[in-house]
């Protein structure tokens, strides 16, 4: 395939079928050019923004991220030339933070943690004052932006093209942006299309937690604005050591994902809500990012073993809605 702009390797990821107790198909969304489900965000806020006069040359783009979207953003702003801030935490992997600064970007340490462990409202406030100060500032605002949660209408049209009919759709949630702009299309074409969202335990997003999340690239520290887009049909909140395996399952198949897909499998093969239908289900999973940029963290027998104690021993049975 000939590509005649960088920005072009973004989307049209590939549909894996997956065999496994249960049959699914999964999107394949590390194929994308900076590595995540995110870089379709990325790219549509920042083409978006400039066509609507948002954003300019000049403009410094800041951002709250110790992942995915941060990398997405860093590379987005390598193509348009704006300078990017990028506000983390100190979770950050060792490979994210290399990444980040490799495409140029300037990083922001935010350290105060909630009674949780999670950064996040620091890492807001840290955004908000930055934008404050300085009038050629723009924050992206990953949590409830328009042009975020409107970028994934590309993926789901992308499954509305690839697919006869969806029976059932599993996606991850961070910002939520995912989960509702995939969603609203799906449910336009595949109205009965059941659609699970698919949270790790220690996140706030549907409920509130007492625990502390280790993983990154899945579940946050607060209920974001995107959700209320979101067309869901119900949740499931997974054990950390149940996503973690479920990477490791899949690896022996080839497939080298984040702990975000593992937690989708995970939910695949054990969801309690599937109808008793004889005839076949169709079910598809979104698969976020690639798993490369984990090695240190749940590919790493040291860090999994330094977390024993708060995810292995102290397994309780997922959750449901």
């Amino acid at each position: 395939m000939r590509v005649q702009n960088i920005t072009d390797m973004i989307g049209n990821t590939p549909l894996l079928k997956i065999d496994d107790n249960i049959e699914y198909y999964a999107k394949i969304e590390g194929s994308n050019l900076f590595g995540s489900v995110k870089d379709r965000a990325a790219r549509y806020l920042m083409e978006n923004a400039y066509n609507d006069g948002i954003i300019k040359n000049d403009t410094v783009i800041i951002e709250s991220s110790s992942g995915n979207f941060g990398i997405a953003l860093a590379g987005m702003c390598k193509i348009k030339g704006n300078s990017f801030i990028c506000v983390v935490d100190p979770n950050i992997t060792e490979l994210n933070r290399k990444i980040i600064e490799l495409l140029g970007a300037e990083i922001v340490v935010a350290r105060k943690a909630d009674k949780n462990g999670n950064y996040v409202q620091d890492r807001i406030q840290t955004v908000k004052e930055y934008v404050t100060n300085h009038t050629n500032a723009y924050w992206t605002n990953q949590y409830e932006n328009e042009y975020v949660w409107k970028a994934y209408f590309s993926l789901g049209e992308e499954l509305c093209n690839e697919m006869e009919k969806i029976d059932y759709l599993f996606v991850a949630v961070s910002t939520c942006g995912t989960l509702a702009g995939t969603s609203q299309k799906i449910k336009e074409q595949f109205p009965n299309c059941k659609i699970v969202a698919v949270d790790i335990v220690g996140s706030q997003i549907f409920e509130q937690s007492n625990r502390k999340k280790h993983i990154s690239g899945i579940g946050t520290g607060l209920i974001p604005q995107n959700l209320v887009h979101a067309k869901y049909d119900d949740y499931m909140i997974i054990e950390e050591v149940y996503a973690i395996s479920e990477c490791n399952k899949l690896l022996t198949k080839g497939i080298v994902v984040g702990a975000s897909s593992g937690a989708v499998a995970y939910a695949i093969q054990n969801y309690t809500g599937y109808s008793n239908d004889l005839e076949p289900r169709k079910i598809v999973g979104i698969f976020p990012d690639r798993g490369e940029r984990y090695l240190d963290t749940i590919y790493d027998k040291e860090w999994c073993n330094k977390i024993d104690t708060g995810i292995i021993n102290v397994v309780q049975p997922i959750k449901q809605s």
